[in-house]
């Protein structure tokens, strides 16, 4: 397991992510003043947000099927908690866009080569009413949406 996202295992069945960006940010907020330089007061946190891209081959890896069960928990709009496979535990996070580009196709039309970037921003921890329901990924895991 690289990392898990909710109910969501990225490992080399499922789709394996490439390289993971973090980017935080820190809110500081200017008072002008004459001659001067502005005047900072730290007002808290900024964004936090993490980027995962990867390749899925569908023959050896993951495939689309994966990428609609990631839709499926973005259209909740729920937040997961994102813990990688070394125990780090990074906070709530909720699925802020998801693309994905086709290549290589067969005389099917279905891609060999599908890449994905995957963009997650965080949430506060305290926000229990934005945790994703689990009552509601298993009922979709059982009709097959997350198969």
């Amino acid at each position: 397991m690289m990392m898990a996202y909710g109910m969501f295992v990225f490992a080399l069945g499922t789709a394996p992510y490439q390289e993971l960006q973090r980017q935080t940010a820190w809110r500081h907020d200017g008072q002008a003043r004459v001659g001067r330089r502005p005047v900072r007061q730290f007002l808290g946190p900024g964004d936090d947000s993490i980027t995962l891209t990867g390749t899925l081959a569908p023959h050896f890896t993951g495939g689309q099927q994966n990428l609609d069960q990631l839709r499926a928990m973005a259209d909740e709009g729920a937040a997961w908690p994102l813990i990688e496979g070394n125990g780090t535990f990074y906070g709530l996070y909720v699925i802020d866009s998801l693309n994905e580009a086709k290549s290589h196709h067969m005389h099917d039309g279905s891609a060999q080569r599908i890449s994905f970037t995957l963009s997650l921003q965080r949430v506060d921890d305290d926000r229990a009413d934005l945790l994703g329901n689990l009552t509601n990924a298993l009922a979709r895991a059982a009709s097959g949406v997350l198969a």
